[in-house]
């Protein structure tokens, strides 16, 4: 017999880890709600496009019995980059190899339609709207859960999916993410081929790399017609709030800019100068290598929230669909005699990959900001 059979799961979080999560269990006939802290699921405006990798991603998608649905959904030749140095002189261009699609093991998919494919796979009522959580308490063998609308509700088993600022984490373990020493700023140019044709056509629908003077920025394209873009840069940790930059101003970020990337051309000032919204600083964090803690029998966690990474491998969606695989996994595996020894085991996997993976992407993000992160390229890519 599996370790859910009449449990109530709640899983805290509607990303892509906990609708993949939740599919998976309801595939096993497993009673499971997600509660999300958004209104509704177009309340937030969705970021850069993922890739979904075969042995993570993609695997999840498979067991979910998704791959139709993600086939119809998907961006082919999205995955296709050109690397660039900081005045966008090509050095390497994915556009000119082509490839048959079928061959390729990293689709790329925008946020918003993987999304809808795992919301329309789910049980009517699965999530729940508006449920920001507040707080846990033990009741029984299981916990009473509050949140910030005034609801609650009990659940046998609660699991973390709420992200890299989990409110969850600290009921499982004290360890803290540490900051890898950079920073990020996102913004957003919406119909990009009517505002900036030449970037657009640089685009081509799929990903620029541009890298010099130890610095880089990434450009994204999406479905919608609109990119995202990410300059990223040595910086102290609270170089956001200490800068004085109101970032919702984008005259302010278009004159750090010039001066932080000073070095670079001209031709990507036409992004800063054609953003629409705010700009977002991200700075970047990661989980300690070595974190453990003591496995309990009613609450784990999964994605971001159990091993928050920099997001220079394309893993963080990736580890977050294969947490939810392997979670479901054990959890309904009738080889283990109860939920302790089955999320236990489940940990224990998850900690060892999530490490390695984490310090892939440290070195990545290290190596893209040094003297040395065109060569990279090229070898990676080559």
């Amino acid at each position: 017999m599996n370790t859910i059979k009449n449990k109530k799961i709640a899983i805290i979080g509607g990303g892509p880890g906990g609708l993949t999560l939740a599919r998976l269990l309801q595939l096993k006939g497993a009673d499971v709600t997600i509660y999300e802290r958004d209104l509704h699921q177009d309340a937030r405006a969705q970021g850069a496009t993922l890739d979904l990798h075969e042995e993570s991603g993609l695997a999840a998608l498979q067991a979910a019995g998704l791959m139709d649905e993600f086939k119809a959904n998907y961006r082919p030749g999205a995955d296709k980059m050109r690397v660039t140095d900081e005045h966008a002189n090509i050095v390497l261009d994915d556009h000119i190899a082509e490839q048959d699609e079928t061959h390729r093991n990293r689709p790329e998919i925008d946020r918003g339609p993987l999304q809808k494919l795992l919301l329309d796979s789910l049980k009517p009522g699965t999530i729940v709207w508006d449920c920001q959580f507040v707080s846990l308490a033990p009741l029984n063998n299981g916990w009473k859960i509050e949140f910030k609308n005034g609801t609650t509700t009990i659940a046998d088993l609660v699991i973390a999916a709420d992200g890299a600022n989990s409110k969850l984490r600290p009921y499982l373990t004290p360890i803290k993410p540490f900051y890898c020493g950079h920073t990020a700023i996102e913004g957003a140019v919406y119909q990009s081929e009517k505002v900036i044709p030449k970037m657009h056509q640089l685009l081509s629908g799929g990903k620029i790399f541009a890298m010099g003077d130890n610095r880089s920025l990434i450009v994204s394209a999406k479905g919608d017609g609109s990119l995202v873009f990410y300059p990223c840069f040595k910086a102290d940790e609270n170089w956001a709030k200490e800068s004085g930059i109101d970032f919702t101003d984008k005259a302010q970020v278009l004159a750090w800019f010039k001066t932080e990337f000073s070095n670079w051309g001209d031709v990507w000032l036409e992004l800063f100068e054609n953003a629409n919204g705010a700009f977002v600083p991200r700075p970047l964090y990661s989980m300690p290598l070595d974190q453990t803690w003591e496995a309990q029998p009613n609450i784990t966690m999964i994605g971001d929230a159990a091993h928050l990474m920099p997001p220079y491998a394309g893993e963080g969606v990736n580890m977050a669909m294969l947490d939810a695989l392997e979670l479901s996994s054990a959890l309904t595996d009738e080889t283990y005699t109860d939920t302790l020894a089955a999320i236990t085991a489940f940990e224990k996997q998850m900690r060892i990959r999530a490490a390695e993976v984490a310090d892939q992407s440290i070195q990545s993000l290290e190596i893209l900001h040094s003297p040395g992160a065109i060569d990279f390229m090229m070898r990676i890519a080559g």
